[in-house]
């Protein structure tokens, strides 16, 4: 997948992330000069995970964040497409009985109606082909009152950091990725899919749409990334 192929096929897009994999949380540390940490624990904070609660760490990669939020106690399914990356995190986290880690389409995803007790998805969103009908999915498995929290990248609201962002991701990541990724191409897709992410407003709208009530979101870093949040209505019937 060049940098201009931005339609997302799942394949494709899977295939990537095998290709990344073993290196991929020390190329994100890398390339978002550590903040790849902050925003992690700004996410675990705004799920407010309680132990013996059951959460889907949607786009989980190799686990690290699953990692984050099982440490309250709770028990933790980290799922995600990309077969390479569940390998690493199965290795990784192969002590860790609070994590089970499940290949999982977002846009049909094989567990229950109401199976969890909050849904999380960190930098995933912006890489399913069809997001509307994973946030639909990501609606019909959380329990009636149950949270939503999703962390991607976004739009700085600052014109003039816009731009400078906007130049860092078509300039100094190729270059940086070259040098720190297994795969630097994937990071060239990476750059170019934040730049077609939708704005803060727009995805939530999206996550309205989907059914989520007293939606809500936090810019981080200038609005670089932003924490979504939301609630599966009590009375919802799925």
């Amino acid at each position: 997948m060049n940098q201009a192929d931005l339609r997302k096929r799942g394949a494709d897009v899977a295939a990537m992330f095998d290709k990344v994999s073993a290196r991929y949380d020390r190329t994100n540390t890398v390339l978002s000069v550590g903040n790849d940490m902050i925003w992690r624990a700004a996410t675990v904070r705004a799920v407010r995970p309680r132990r013996g609660e059951r959460i889907l760490d949607l786009a989980a990669g190799t686990g690290t964040s699953s990692a984050a939020l099982a440490r309250s106690g709770a028990h933790v399914v980290a799922a995600d497409f990309s077969d390479g990356m569940l390998e690493v995190g199965r290795r990784r986290h192969a002590g860790t009985r609070t994590i089970e880690f499940v290949h999982a389409d977002a846009q049909q995803l094989p567990f229950r109606d109401g199976e969890f007790d909050a849904v999380t998805m960190s930098f995933g969103l912006r890489n399913v082909e069809d997001p509307k009908k994973a946030l639909a999915e990501l609606f019909r498995v959380t329990k009636p009152g149950g949270r939503i929290v999703i962390c991607e990248f976004s739009t700085p609201p600052n014109g003039l950091l816009r731009r400078g962002y906007a130049l860092y991701l078509k300039r100094v990541l190729p270059v940086v990725s070259r040098v720190t990724s297994s795969d630097a191409p994937a990071y060239d897709y990476l750059g170019d899919s934040i730049l077609d992410w939708p704005d803060q407003r727009t995805l939530s709208q999206w996550i309205r749409d989907a059914g989520f009530v007293d939606v809500g979101y936090r810019n981080l870093t200038a609005g670089v990334v932003a924490i979504h949040r939301g609630r599966k209505p009590a009375g919802a019937s799925r």
